[in-house]
């Protein structure tokens, strides 16, 4: 099997063929004069992740749960007109979708480890409190006693 100019690298050793991804172009809005009437240079890259045979079943699960709230019947859509021409469009959604299956297959970070603030740092954070509200104390017009 021959590469495709679109066939999509993650990251070491895992590429997303690009049989699995299909394009759809439109006409894009914005600057590009005359030409933005008559091309097609907007560009939808649409790629299902669970049908996908190109992450093995531990990834492609994070991918599904890390992107879900992305995803639209089941796929990903990747939107680009940035750019005047649909080449260009088509480098940047593949940039796209790049960048979020990296985040989405990277392993989750180390779970946070439960630490207490140190006496000094309660003591300065009520300090400043205490300070704050006699200033504000001070705008009511009225007398309060000091505190020590």
């Amino acid at each position: 099997m021959t590469a495709s100019p679109f066939d999509l690298p993650i990251r070491d050793g895992l590429v997303l063929p690009a049989a699995e991804l299909r394009w759809r172009f439109s006409r894009a809005s914005g600057p590009g004069g005359q030409g933005v009437n008559t091309t097609d240079s907007r560009v939808e890259l649409v790629w299902d992740p669970g049908a996908s045979g190109a992450l093995p079943a531990a990834l492609r699960q994070r991918v599904l749960e890390r992107l879900g709230a992305r995803l639209v019947d089941g796929v990903l859509v990747v939107v680009a007109s940035e750019h005047r021409s649909q080449w260009q469009n088509r480098q940047a959604a593949l940039g796209r979708l790049a960048v979020l299956l990296r985040r989405a297959i990277a392993p989750p970070p180390p779970p946070r480890r439960a630490t207490r603030p140190s006496r000094g740092s309660v003591e300065r954070r009520l300090a400043a409190k205490t300070r704050r509200s006699a200033i504000k104390g001070q705008r009511q017009g009225r007398i309060r006693p000091e505190e020590d």
